[in-house]
């Protein structure tokens, strides 16, 4: 995966702007930042889901934007709010039965419908087993089995869930949103134990986060760095796994990197491979982005210093509304 200048706007403002991105396969993907940084809108972005304004990528060989549908066909969605839900009345042998139907009827082969019933079953049954084990959820241990209604699972236990059902396809591209929301410190480490897993097996993951997990091959920040722009680093680099990562930028509104933090008209230099970087709004004021994975949540804005070095204050509720365009622009994924 590889994204350059990457940017959303909606009619009424900016998503997020100037991001780069680059992942080999199978890496797990970090997407880090606060809630109304653009998020969500960036992790739809990457999976041929969001349409961008500026910028390109190629993810597994095909070229974004012009080739969306192709992108689609070979990544999942896991937990994203508004987009693929859980079903609170819904028993978890229902959702996965409904989602093995599901790829069947779009992703499966015609050729499939000659063969027996009883072989179709197996098959599926082969693919449920499969899922469930790379996502660590045994149904066994849930208080009535696969009849165990999803409004009963603990949260963990539904990103479990999900991540199941996103896998059942085989997807190349995993996406998964708010992966530590509401999780604490022993069950954050288990989810992100659980995708590294995934991404060892061959699958690159792509996650949202507010806190960087260790397990992270690439962070791509999105927000506003302390020095204004939008922060741009990754995690330290992983001898184990051999991956690339560039630094981090420190509380000062500094980098690590030749080059510095952000300058005075708002933009921030970009880094290497799985950094982002922010462009500056119109008068050097750096552009805020909104994040759609949460239902009325307020957009958190850069604030920088215009030429003479005054401050102004960025129009939450139209980044807010620029965003919540740009979704509504491409429908329900």
């Amino acid at each position: 995966m590889r994204a350059e200048g990457f940017g959303v706007k909606g009619p009424r403002g900016w998503a997020f702007r100037g991001v780069d991105v680059a992942a080999g396969p199978g890496s797990l993907v970090a997407l880090a930042g606060p809630s109304g940084s653009g998020r969500t809108c960036l992790l739809l972005a990457l999976t041929g889901r969001m349409k961008v304004r500026e910028g390109h990528a190629e993810v597994g060989g095909v070229r974004l934007p012009r080739k969306m549908a192709a992108v689609r066909r070979f990544s999942a969605l896991a937990h994203v709010p508004g987009v693929s839900d859980l079903d609170p009345a819904f028993t978890v042998a229902e959702h996965l039965r409904e989602a093995a139907l599901l790829r069947r009827r779009f992703a499966g082969s015609p050729l499939a419908l000659l063969r027996s019933r009883s072989t179709r079953t197996a098959e599926n049954r082969r693919r449920v087993d499969a899922a469930l084990e790379a996502a660590g959820l045994d149904p066994l241990t849930l208080p009535k089995g696969e009849r165990t209604a999803v409004r009963d699972l603990e949260r963990l236990e539904a990103l479990r869930l999900t991540v199941a059902m996103a896998l059942l396809g085989e997807p190349r591209l995993l996406a998964v949103d708010d992966t530590d929301l509401k999780l604490g410190d022993a069950e954050a480490a288990a989810a992100w134990s659980m995708l590294r897993s995934v991404a060892d097996g061959g699958v690159t993951v792509l996650a949202v986060c507010n806190e960087v997990p260790a397990e992270a091959d690439v962070v791509v920040r999105t927000g506003d760095a302390p020095g204004g722009g939008t922060a741009a680093g990754s995690a330290g680099a992983d001898g184990a796994r051999g991956a690339d990562r560039a630094g981090e930028p420190d509380r000062g509104g500094g980098s690590d990197r030749p080059g510095g933090a952000g300058d005075a008209d708002g933009a921030a230099p970009a880094g290497d491979g799985g950094d982002t970087g922010g462009k500056a709004g119109p008068g050097g004021t750096a552009g805020g982005a909104a994040d759609t994975g949460s239902a009325g949540g307020a957009a958190d804005t850069g604030d920088t210093g215009s030429a003479g070095g005054a401050r102004r204050d960025v129009n939450h509720e139209d980044d807010e509304e620029g965003a919540a365009d740009a979704f509504a622009e491409t429908g329900r994924a």
